[in-house]
């Protein structure tokens, strides 16, 4: 790389230099004071500056990227909590080590090694707990993939909920919960986790309210001028959709 630079000095002497070891061959050529090319030299050396510098931070990113461990390199984190507990213990022996969020967390039940003949479910909401480890046959749940049905034994899943119903079956009894959406967590040891904004006993609604307001939100659709009118519309028809055919399939 060969950068050329001009400075000005008094005399008409003309000299050059070899500067750092980066730069093969940056030459300064000393010209007359009041050479009309003065300014414009002046800023073709600035340029010349900035392009050094560009160039060099540009290396050395380079250089940096290249040394950077692959992921398989890095160092494994601590496992659990007592490894770290040791170490405080060897470094601040007169003081007890902190809380970490597992030590407030009950521990995970162990999976069995054959499947059990129950399914334990937990029905949460944000203001209540509907169902604390019921032990049931099956639950069929709405997800948005469609009805999925969840039985002892079922495979670690994370499913995302629509509004619709929520099937609890003990023996030939059938209890089902109209959800307004949420999560069900399946657990490997058969536990499912379900967790709801809203959940009603499907024969705690009314159906003429249920049409009512269907027709109400499919109206507000028809008129909206905003996103936000809209939106609110369509999430109202869609749950009121999903309420009549609960009750009326």
């Amino acid at each position: 790389m060969s950068l050329w630079a001009y400075l000005s000095i008094p005399n008409e002497a003309h000299s050059s230099y070899q500067i750092g070891p980066h730069c093969s061959s940056l030459s300064f050529h000393f010209l007359p004071r009041n050479s009309t090319l003065r300014d414009t030299r002046f800023q073709n050396l600035e340029m010349l500056r900035q392009a050094q510098r560009f160039l060099l931070t540009r290396a050395s990113a380079s250089a940096t990227r290249s040394t950077r461990p692959f992921s398989t390199d890095l160092p494994a984190e601590t496992a659990g909590d007592s490894k770290f507990i040791d170490a405080w213990k060897k470094l601040i022996p007169n003081m007890d080590p902190p809380k970490t969020p597992s030590a407030y967390m009950a521990p995970r039940p162990p999976t069995p090694s054959t499947i059990p003949s129950k399914l334990t479910v937990n029905l949460v909401l944000p203001y209540d707990s509907v169902l604390s480890a019921k032990e049931v046959d099956m639950v069929i749940v709405p997800a948005t993939t469609g009805q999925m049905g969840v039985l002892p034994g079922h495979v670690a899943t994370i499913a995302e909920l629509k509004p619709g119903i929520l099937s609890v079956h003990e023996g030939n009894d059938v209890t089902k919960y109209f959800l307004s959406g949420g999560f069900a967590f399946v657990h490997a040891n058969s536990v499912a986790d379900i967790i709801a904004i809203e959940a009603t006993p499907v024969d705690h609604i009314d159906l003429n309210l249920v049409q009512k307001g269907l027709a109400e939100f499919q109206q507000k659709l028809s008129s909206a001028s905003t996103d936000v009118e809209k939106a609110e519309a369509q999430i109202g028809v869609d749950v009121h959709s999903a309420l009549n055919a609960a009750l009326t399939g």
